[in-house]
């Protein structure tokens, strides 16, 4: 489908299925333009702490790694991902996340690596919206693979770009995320 003013991108709120409590950036879009990853702060609105940074909004690929975690997905990718490299990865997300706080925040602090979890894997969403984003997640590169191989999905041969020309919304004066760009 075209977009068109009468056929707009669908929006996060549209995506998330309410209003975001918190500051985000469109990070990854599709074809079409709609959003299918964003990066959120890493506090909401009223302070409280947000573990996910990068959010799989997309429904086709929210949709296609549904069924990978119905297939077993999250059980076999912990069986087949290195367990070193993941702790890496939720170190490496961690750090992201945390990079990002406010200097003067005293309050609650976000928790664990990718999707709020220290150890293993909690969440393949999570994961690939990271990788997606261009982190290098080996949970990630496992979930895109199996997709590509049509284990529990079919990627239809979708396509979602990430990087500079796809982003909406531009940075606070802090480099933050900002809730600009929402259609």
């Amino acid at each position: 489908m075209e977009l068109t003013d009468e056929h707009p991108a669908p929006t996060v709120a549209d995506l998330l299925g309410r209003e975001p409590q918190g500051a985000y950036e469109v990070v990854v879009v599709d074809e079409a333009g709609a959003p299918v990853v964003i990066r959120n702060a890493p506090l909401l609105d009223d302070g409280t702490p947000m573990p996910t940074r990068y959010w799989l909004l997309g429904a086709r690929p929210r949709t296609l790694v549904g069924r990978l975690e119905a297939a077993g997905g999250v059980r076999r990718a912990e069986r087949e991902v290195d367990a070193a490299a993941l702790a890496d990865a939720h170190a490496r997300y961690a750090a992201e996340r945390d990079a990002a706080l406010p200097g003067e925040h005293a309050g609650p602090r976000p928790y664990g690596g990718v999707g709020g979890t220290r150890h293993g894997v909690k969440c393949l969403h999570a994961h690939y919206a990271w990788h997606l984003a261009g982190g290098d997640d080996p949970v990630g590169r496992w979930v895109a693979d199996h997709l590509a191989d049509g284990d529990g999905a079919q990627t239809d041969g979708a396509t979602w770009r990430s990087g500079a020309e796809s982003r909406r919304g531009e940075p606070d004066a802090e480099g933050g995320p900002t809730k600009e760009g929402q259609r």
